[in-house]
């Protein structure tokens, strides 16, 4: 089993902790990486421009002149593409649809071959608790710089209990909180580092208990 160095929110070192393999020691598969990342962020994609056509498009739908003897081109209505002001052909419309499917074993997989990342670059840091007489941004902050990651941008995985601390974070710029049972490979690789307590790291390994083989 692989071991990391557990901190205290004052950044000193106070023991070492066992990680399952199985979880935070797998090759690098950059590859599923990629294709999990780019489903997500489609799928976060928000459709903005809209173009009308010609059913969408103000105007009357009379004849604008007869069909014949005025000396100019035939013309059924005002809101044709061909007019100023008629309606749009081929443009971009809100009915596009960017998701993409990955299925859960992938999407599992990658968010542990993410955090076994995190571990092999040393950028995946675990605390013992957090313990804090009072919930002020300012207690959190002091943490960040003890542990040498503040104004870098980090992830905040929180457990249970730990959730009522985040109001601590979420003012402080490049700081993203989220719960552990949602940790994602998004998040993962939209952050340089990962913050996590032992509650955590436990939250982790259940979460992907089936996928240890040793414990068959």
């Amino acid at each position: 089993m692989a071991k990391i160095t557990v901190k205290n929110t004052t950044g000193q070192e106070v023991k070492e902790l066992e990680l399952k393999d199985s979880v935070f020691n797998l090759p690098a598969n950059n590859t599923l990486l990629h294709q999990v990342y780019v489903a997500q962020m489609s799928n976060l994609r928000q459709t903005i421009s809209h173009t009308k056509d010609r059913s969408e498009r103000a105007g009357s739908g009379i004849k604008p002149w007869r069909q014949k003897g005025t000396g100019r081109a035939r013309a059924g209505t005002v809101r044709s593409p061909l007019w100023r002001k008629g309606g749009i052909t081929f443009g971009p419309t809100k009915d596009r649809n960017w998701s993409k499917n990955t299925n859960k074993k992938m999407r599992q997989k990658a968010t542990m071959v993410a955090l076994s990342e995190k571990f092999r670059s040393g950028k995946m840091i675990v605390l013992d608790a957090l313990a804090y007489p009072d919930k002020k941004t300012k207690l959190f902050f002091e943490t960040l710089k003890a542990l040498g990651v503040n104004g870098k941008s980090t992830a905040l995985c929180l457990t249970g209990p730990e959730r009522a601390y985040g109001v601590m974070s979420r003012n402080i710029p490049k700081v993203e909180n989220t719960p552990t049972e949602n940790l994602n490979v998004t998040q993962l690789l939209n952050r340089e580092y990962l913050i996590v307590t032992e509650a955590g790291i436990k939250n982790l390994e259940e979460r992907f208990a089936n996928w240890d083989k040793s414990a068959k």
